[in-house]
């Protein structure tokens, strides 16, 4: 149980002192409440006792009322403290999960499901953001006021307090036993969870193939594994519940027993003469409201390991690895890049072989090859979205691992063929490459990316929103707009990883002159599928199986019989070619 609230206690990070606050709040609010056990105890004897007369019913009266406002602002404080704990420390947690996958290699989001990563920054992190400080303060709230509540119980009649103090020793003890032995239930409970919604977000994802294959029915293999998710995770659930029920008894068990001996010794006592009826009648108040809390804490340790194991899963994304750790923000007067002897594998399979190449500052270089050679990877590597396993590539004379990945991204305009834009307006999508940009600048970079026409005629205009990864547009559009997003950005290395892939040939025209303008006085790194996009680069590298098997210009390519002049006079249609 320790090991439970030191990782709620660690995970709260900024807002543990509004935690240790929330816990004094409820501390002083159980004294608070006991004012109002000492009102009930002097009116208990003004009723038995006549020659306590008017002072015991004052007494009374003036305990209550510091009780009720006492208790009312104190539980009103606390409140607010747990629930702003509660919002704060897992808003923060988000923010760090998203500012950390910002500098994780991208084939972290290859071993590790969008769909889970997605269900971790939501569904587990909603059971963590309820229940942590409901768990957390709630169960010390519950064992400070049975502290506090025991305390007072065996002053004010010792032999019903140590019965109590044995029962309530005896209640944590099981209480201790079920969250170890829970441990692995609450586990699979949570993992159960996850699964599922990352099963549900891939189903939703994939709705149109599945309709387009007619998997829709009840006997599709991805409404089954639908099924099997839930049916999962109902029995997960079950099982947890099993894990708890046996031990929940046991703690009920021991609490009612020892309740039954205190009414016996206090009616024992009372028919001895040994105690009033009032005191006899207030050991029976104060011993159920002390087992009453001892059993609201035990509730709360049923959610305690749940809740840890929710912050465990979470914790998962922690362990990704960092790429940027130990870059600073370098600026550097020329943009030459250099690749030496680079090696690069996704898993086991090696798809970049040894490659060796310079592009000078303000060049324009042109990647060829077949589809599955490497080209788009190199691409990535330069833009640092994995690292070499082994080699160098360095911009400006620095390796790119000494840089910070914002100073890195600086550097760069980028425009890839899968084309992703965000729930928001086409021109916040434009503003990604320089959000303090005005809106006149949003509207030349449009502009000049031949997309401003059709934005014109949308409905809002600019103010469009572009849907979920711009499902409100077509490809060739999208494509438009990142484009202009590049050119709005206007940084000195400018790669094109088939830009213009979807773009029909009459749009293409007219983003000839943009690109031309884009490219002045850049380097530029060009992978394309037509042969008008490379023809006039400075150098053109083909691209074989990982390696490179012909660079130089177009002309000197031409003077080759190798690859590149059997592409062209294949024509630049020819079957399996990307550029």
């Amino acid at each position: 149980m320790l090991e439970a609230f030191k990782t709620i206690w660690n995970f709260s990070g900024k807002e543990k002192k509004v935690i240790a606050y929330s816990i004094l709040a409820n501390f002083i609010n159980a004294v608070f409440y006991m004012f109002s056990l000492g009102a009930v105890y002097f009116v208990l004897r003004a009723v038995t006792e006549p020659e306590a007369g008017i002072n015991a019913v004052a007494l009374s009266i003036v305990l209550m009322s510091v009780s009720v406002a006492g208790v009312t602002i104190t539980h009103g404080i606390g409140q607010l403290l747990q629930t702003h704990a509660g919002y704060f420390m897992v808003a923060n947690k988000r923010i760090e999960i998203g500012n950390r996958l910002k500098t994780v290699p991208m084939g972290f989001f290859n071993a590790e499901s969008q769909g889970r990563i997605s269900a971790i920054a939501t569904t587990i992190l909603d059971n963590v953001e309820l229940m942590a400080p409901l768990v957390m303060v709630g169960l010390l709230t519950g064992i400070i006021n049975s502290v506090v509540l025991l305390i007072s119980f065996t002053i004010f009649e010792f032999r019903a307090g140590l019965i109590a103090i044995g029962a309530v020793v005896c209640s944590f003890l099981v209480m201790s036993a079920m969250e170890k032995h829970s441990k692995k239930a609450a586990t699979s409970r949570m993992e159960s969870q996850t699964d599922m919604s990352r099963i549900f977000l891939e189903y939703i994802k994939g709705m149109s193939v599945i309709k387009a294959f007619n998997l829709t029915g009840r006997g599709g293999s991805e409404d089954k594994r639908m099924r099997d998710a839930v049916a999962y995770g109902r029995d997960k659930n079950k099982a947890l519940e099993k894990a708890f029920t046996p031990f929940m008894i046991l703690r009920t068990l021991v609490l009612r027993v020892a309740w039954f001996f205190i009414v016996i010794l206090s009616a024992g006592l009372f028919i001895s003469g040994d105690i009033s009826i009032a005191k006899a009648l207030m050991i029976l108040v104060v011993s159920f409201l002390v087992f009453r809390n001892i059993a609201a804490a035990g509730s709360s340790v049923a959610m305690l390991r749940m809740t840890s194991s929710s912050i465990e899963q979470a914790k998962e994304i922690e362990k990704a690895p960092v790429m940027d750790a130990g870059g600073e923000k370098i600026s550097t007067a020329s943009h030459d890049i250099r690749l030496e002897d680079v090696h690069f594998s996704y898993g086991d399979s090696e798809v970049i072989k040894g490659i060796s190449v310079e592009i000078p500052d303000k060049s324009a270089f042109a990647i060829v090859g077949y589809s599955g050679s490497g080209k788009s990877t190199i691409a990535s590597l330069i833009a640092r979205f994995w690292d070499v396993d082994s080699g160098k590539i360095s911009i400006g004379g620095r390796d790119i691992r000494e840089y910070s990945l914002e100073s890195l991204m600086d550097k760069m305009s980028i425009v890839f063929q899968d084309v992703y834009l965000f729930e928001d307006t086409i021109a916040n999508n434009i503003k990604f490459g320089k959000p303090d940009a005005t809106r006149e600048e949003v509207i030349e970079a449009a502009r000049k990316a031949g997309c401003a026409e059709f934005i014109e005629n949308l409905p809002d205009g600019y103010d469009t929103i572009a849907g979920e990864g711009g499902a409100a547009l077509s490809g060739g559009e999208k494509q438009r707009i990142s484009i202009a997003r590049a050119i709005l950005k206007d940084s000195p290395i400018i790669i094109l990883d088939e830009a213009t892939a979807s773009v029909d040939p009459e749009n293409e025209a007219k983003l000839e002159t943009a690109f031309a303008e884009l490219m002045k006085d850049k380097t530029v790194i060009m992978i394309a599928h037509r042969l008008k996009t490379v023809r006039n680069a400075d150098k053109i590298i083909v691209m074989d199986d990982g390696r490179i098997s012909e660079e130089g210009t177009h002309e000197s390519l031409m003077q080759k019989d190798g690859i590149y002049k059997r592409f062209i006079a294949g024509r630049k249609e020819a079957a399996g070619w990307r550029i």
